[in-house]
């Protein structure tokens, strides 16, 4: 079995001016991963923009020709809130098109990490939550329109509910999604997930596992996905500015070992997104993102050692 593979581009940092929404934290989470040797072990990809039929399977028409035009008019961009740009509409292209080349990498190697991605409060006509295009549903869709896959699964661990994904699965069958988020907070509005564990504010590193071991089995299990996309948000941290959780770094970490061993053991390949993160120090989002890439590093290198290989 040859390295896993890691997707990144330079051009997912963009200017945003004064933000909340560090996109820094991409380039810096490579420089980590590089510093503390990580980066040796993975076979780096450079993503493509994703192609316009990818696009076309999740988002509508009407919506795409806003997003070439950056035609939004002004309710449109608060909604999004974060102000459009061609670096932006670039920047998530070409997120849309590395999440799609991490899951064909994971058929391959079993799984794959996409410094990036995990944009999942994007419709289909409509973006928003700093969310123009989803990239989980166009790789999904993808990968099903070519027969890659016949069913996949959304494992959603970011502190806000996955409500863009959620609606455009919504009445689909052969995608899974489960979305374990805290519930008194943003989105407002929440389309039901195939399984939803809406959180009380304040929970710990106990309460969250706990919940986190009883819903993974619905995700993963009968029908078994042959493919799954984490998205290990770092934005349940017990600092992060956008949510209310309490969780530790050190519980961050158990919840990627949770979810990464669970599908190690039962064959199915991971897409490791990155998804939010606003801590109040962004060493401290760059970090979580970074130990979670070394979390599925460690169950790689124990799938290796099972086979022998």
């Amino acid at each position: 079995m040859g390295s896993p593979v890691v997707v990144w581009h330079e051009a997912y940092e963009i200017d945003l001016g004064e933000h909340v929404y560090p996109t820094e934290k991409y380039r810096l989470v490579r420089q980590k991963l590089a510093e503390d040797g990580l980066l040796a072990e993975l076979s780096p990809v450079s993503p493509e923009p994703a192609p316009e039929e990818d696009l076309a399977r999740v988002h509508t028409g009407a919506y795409l020709e806003k997003v070439r035009t950056g035609r939004f008019d002004r309710q449109e961009e608060l909604r999004l809130e974060v102000p459009f740009s061609p670096e932006l509409r670039r920047a998530m292209t070409l997120a849309c098109g590395g999440t799609t080349a991490a899951a064909r990498h994971a058929l391959q190697d079993g799984v794959a990490v996409h410094l990036g991605g995990g944009f999942h409060h994007a419709f289909a006509d409509h973006g928003e939550g700093f969310c123009l295009l989803n990239d989980s549903a166009v790789a999904v869709r993808a990968l099903l329109a070519d027969g890659s896959i016949d069913r996949a699964a959304v494992v959603d661990c970011d502190v806000h509910q996955g409500n863009g994904t959620a609606s455009i699965f919504r009445d689909d069958a052969r995608v899974f999604t489960l979305s374990l988020h805290q519930e008194r907070l943003y989105p407002a509005r929440k389309p039901p997930s195939d399984l939803d564990v809406g959180l009380p504010d304040g929970i710990g590193d106990d309460d969250y596992l706990k919940r986190l071991r009883a819903a993974l089995p619905r995700a993963v299990e009968d029908p078994e996905p042959d493919l799954v996309l984490y998205l290990a948000g770092a934005d349940p941290y017990r600092r992060d500015q956008l949510g209310g959780l309490a969780l530790s770094r050190d519980g961050l970490a158990e919840r990627d070992r949770t979810v990464l061993r669970s599908l190690r053991g039962r064959g199915i390949p991971a897409v490791v997104l990155l998804a939010g993160g606003y801590a109040v120090r962004v060493e401290d989002t760059v970090s979580i993102h970074a130990a979670t890439v070394g979390e599925a590093l460690d169950a790689r290198r124990e799938e290796v050692a099972v086979r022998g290989g």
